[in-house]
């Protein structure tokens, strides 16, 4: 029982993580899309834009949904803790998907598409605004008491660090975004997003520096782990190997290469991703609550575990499935 107590948090940690994870990589596209059709120079333009998401984005968000019941049924005190201290920018996000969501739906039927345009981006902005400050917020630490329950107020998730950590959340949503249209359009819209992701790539790698630069300076459970030895050499190679990849990204870019832009910005939120797990482990609410405090009974975690090792499967082969079906370019408003 001792190492069923020791090892399934950690189990469920990874879990969690791999559901984030793919959750950004491809709802994240959706909501650049998004953003980016605010922008749009004519209704043709968005067709497009919205056509390339049209039979994907639905199975894209249920990597969020899996990831807040993980995140219940496997460590339940923080799932109170998080969601008490941030039901402010949760209900952003939430209101954000219901606008996008509606929209979708009824520009389609709709003769003045107006409204319904600012809607779904408006709503995809929204909705990255507020994962931002959730994020930002979760980072900075959320205040609690011995037991672990919130004790803090209803506006501490709002600070210039959250809305740093927000902003550029939205930067890299566009920029992945961007390098998804360009995979999947031709012609003029192709090119208009060959600029957008060279700019959004400058601006995302302005704002993880800053992040970077921020982090040890502000949070002291931060800085005395990336200053420990060995780990210190690890966060070294995180931020060179992340210059590199956005110097690769650029280059993939000027060479008007396809499908490579697409390909490093992955590779680069996989590697944010590894940098903030190992900063944030072994907390789920950093410097506050461990895996290990706040983890359901093992019995339960070795159930759950079980049962979703035979659903995940499922589910990568169902959103591989879908992308082989619509992988071709989108011309007008029909895939080719």
């Amino acid at each position: 029982m001792e190492t069923l107590s020791y090892f399934s948090p950690q189990v469920w940690f990874g879990i969690l993580a791999l559901f984030l994870f793919l959750y950004v990589m491809l709802d994240g596209f959706d909501l650049g899309v998004g953003i980016l059709s605010l922008t749009a120079s004519s209704e043709d333009r968005r067709d497009i834009l919205m056509t390339s998401l049209s039979n994907i984005w639905d199975a894209n968000e249920t990597w969020l949904v899996l990831m807040g019941g993980g995140l219940f049924g496997g460590f339940p005190l923080a799932y109170a803790t998080i969601l008490n201290a941030l039901y402010i920018p949760i209900f952003l996000m939430l209101f954000g998907f219901i606008f996008r969501a509606v929209a979708f739906e009824f520009r389609e039927q709709s003769t003045r598409k107006v409204f319904w345009n600012l809607a779904f981006g408006g709503g995809s902005f929204l909705a990255a605004l507020g994962q931002g400050f959730a994020l930002g917020a979760v980072l900075k630490g959320i205040e609690v008491d011995s037991k672990g329950h919130f004790i803090g107020s209803t506006w501490d998730w709002l600070s210039w660090q959250s809305i740093l950590v927000a902003l550029t959340l939205i930067q890299g949503y566009v920029l992945i975004g961007s390098t998804y249209l360009i995979w999947k359009t031709t012609g003029e819209v192709q090119e208009t997003h060959y600029k957008t992701a060279r700019l959004a790539s400058i601006t995302t790698l302005i704002g993880a520096i800053l992040i970077t630069i921020v982090t040890p300076i502000f949070y002291e459970q931060a800085r005395s782990r990336l200053f420990d030895r060995p780990q210190v050499y690890v966060f070294a190679l995180i931020p060179l190997l992340g210059v590199l990849l956005i110097w690769l990204l650029l280059k993939s870019l000027d060479r008007k290469q396809e499908r490579m832009p697409f390909v490093w910005t992955i590779l680069l939120f996989l590697l944010t991703f590894l940098g903030l797990a190992l900063v944030v482990f072994p907390y789920i609410i950093p410097s506050q609550i461990t895996i290990y405090e706040a983890a359901a009974d093992p019995s339960s975690l070795v159930i759950m575990i079980i049962m979703i090792g035979a659903l995940i499967p499922v589910m990568l082969f169902y959103n591989l499935y879908q992308y082989v079906v619509f992988r071709g370019k989108v011309t007008g408003g029909h895939y080719e």
